[in-house]
């Protein structure tokens, strides 16, 4: 199998791509470690939303909803605040319609390449974020510690491995998702009525009107509840929901099926994502995106237990760590 790992540019923004066999993939460094593209180039299948050449300063300025994000701490937060072990931590409110911070502060950022390779089997590259005092990040989180995220590409599809390593004399918080979005269609003759989707949700928490959650689950539709099972349009109605998320067969996933390809697109996530978020943009049709959450919405400032909304603590020198892969399966019939 052809494989080749380099340094080059995606609509004029350095990028390392990855290539081994059918498969291509490209990160940008400069832009949030964002992996903007994976590829079946013998197929012309473009999985990821990914921004044209003329709409590259808009996709640097809100990098949110092309590639895959990575999003640190994750979602919002009321007020911007963020409680921890006595302190409150002040994010600033950048959603003014809601009052809340979103998002995060890791997504449009640089982060360092560590190092890219390839071999006769598969291409990789690493890429890290070091935060310590004087960085952009740290002004909002005061914590020492590295987010390191490596990308490997081979025949079984795209790895994705990320760890969070606590490098400080302090507990500190580690709330992560990754806001990814899927293109439905991904192939190039196919349409958006091709397609239908699965996902192991769990139940769904009810948000109030700054899109917050109340602590209470609401009850799942019968279109939702489809949702378990496979067979529901990506774009049945308009999305933006937050659910518990509760593996199948113990795998934690989402797959997006293509009857007229006869191929489906698994994005199989690990079961540390405890929570998912859902958004297809008004059921506009082209994409969507099913977010692995670690942590419920707002959760420092939820009062229910930390194990129940993933608010997870890394002591002095805790790695915590996650995979994800996605890949494609041809349907039997």
């Amino acid at each position: 199998m052809s494989t080749k790992a380099y340094e080059g540019t995606y609509n004029g923004e350095q990028a390392i791509w990855l290539q081994a066999g059918r498969y291509e993939a490209v990160v940008l460094p400069d832009v949030g470690a964002n992996l903007i593209a994976f590829r079946d180039i013998e197929k012309e299948y473009r999985f990821l939303r990914e921004p044209a050449l003329e709409e590259m300063e808009a996709f640097k300025e809100r990098p949110i909803v092309h590639g895959i994000p990575v999003l640190f701490p994750p979602n919002r937060y009321e007020d911007g605040k963020f409680p921890w072990k006595g302190n409150v931590f002040q994010f600033p409110v950048n959603e003014p319609k809601t009052g809340n911070h979103l998002h995060g502060f890791v997504h449009n950022i640089p982060w360092a390449v560590e190092n890219f390779s390839s071999d006769g089997n598969e291409s990789r590259v690493a890429l890290a974020l070091r935060v310590r005092e004087g960085h952009s990040v740290h002004e909002f989180l005061p914590f020492d510690f590295t987010i390191r995220l490596i990308y490997t590409l081979n025949e079984q599809g795209l790895h994705q491995q990320i760890s969070v390593h606590n490098e400080g004399n302090v507990a500190m918080p580690c709330l992560l998702a990754f806001h990814t979005t899927i293109n439905a269609p991904f192939a190039v003759n196919s349409q958006p009525s091709d397609y239908t989707f699965q996902m192991t949700i769990g139940e769904r928490w009810a948000l109030n009107e700054r899109m917050l959650p109340t602590g209470e689950y609401q009850a799942l539709s019968a279109d939702e509840e489809k949702m378990k099972v496979g067979g529901l349009s990506p774009f049945f109605e308009g999305m933006d929901n937050h659910y518990t998320s509760v593996p199948q067969n113990s795998r934690n996933f989402m797959a997006l099926t293509d009857a007229r390809e006869g191929i489906k697109l698994v994005y199989d996530v690990g079961t540390s994502y405890k929570q998912w978020m859902i958004w297809n943009n008004g059921k506009t049709e082209g994409f969507f995106c099913p977010e692995p959450q670690m942590n419920l919405v707002n959760a420092p400032n939820v009062d229910l237990p930390a194990d129940q909304i993933g608010l997870v603590s890394l002591e002095p020198g805790e790695v915590w760590e996650e995979t994800a892969r996605l890949y494609t399966i041809k349907i039997t019939k």
